[in-house]
């Protein structure tokens, strides 16, 4: 049986802009190259959760002597400052989310793979208190898979002969 819970769009009380990421990242003593600078400037705004290879395209454009390598490695260093949210949306590459400010849950479209950031309001699902199996919980991702309007609007519409 499924538990019916209200859902809505994460809306951020003001947007991340390139100076605040980066004036955080300098006050934890972290060094802003040019390279550091255009991967942070991909990586703000609302709902983004993008492939390091997109990430890596899109930086390029900014700085085109930019490495494959330099992405990944700062992308697991803002990870491992909380900075940035890695996030597996099923069987595609994992996407990093640099929303971390607002706690939140994630919509998936299961035909194209459009993820959204999502609120619960409610009940959330939880655990009883003991530690199951033996695992200390320190945190809960919950990922809805569904279909977008536009794969709703593409599976209802007539196809041709």
């Amino acid at each position: 049986m499924h538990q019916s819970v209200e859902c809505e769009p994460v809306i951020l009380q003001r947007e991340r802009t390139i100076n605040d990421l980066l004036i955080r990242l300098e006050s934890r003593g972290w060094r802003i190259t040019p390279q550091r600078r255009a991967i942070a400037a991909v990586l703000v705004g609302e709902n983004v959760h993008l492939a390091a290879e997109t990430i890596y395209e899109r930086a390029r454009v900014l700085l085109p002597e930019l490495s494959v390598a330099t992405v990944y490695n700062t992308l697991n260093e803002l990870v491992a400052m909380r900075e940035v949210r890695e996030v597996q949306s099923g069987s595609g590459p994992k996407r990093y989310d640099p929303n971390v400010e607002i706690a939140h849950h994630h919509l998936v479209c299961t035909n194209c793979g459009r993820l959204r950031d999502l609120a619960l309001r409610g009940d959330i699902p939880s655990m009883a208190p003991e530690r199951p199996y033996g695992f200390t919980v320190t945190g809960i991702d919950l990922t809805f898979h569904g279909l977008c309007p536009d794969c709703q609007q593409e599976s209802t519409a007539p196809q041709a002969p």
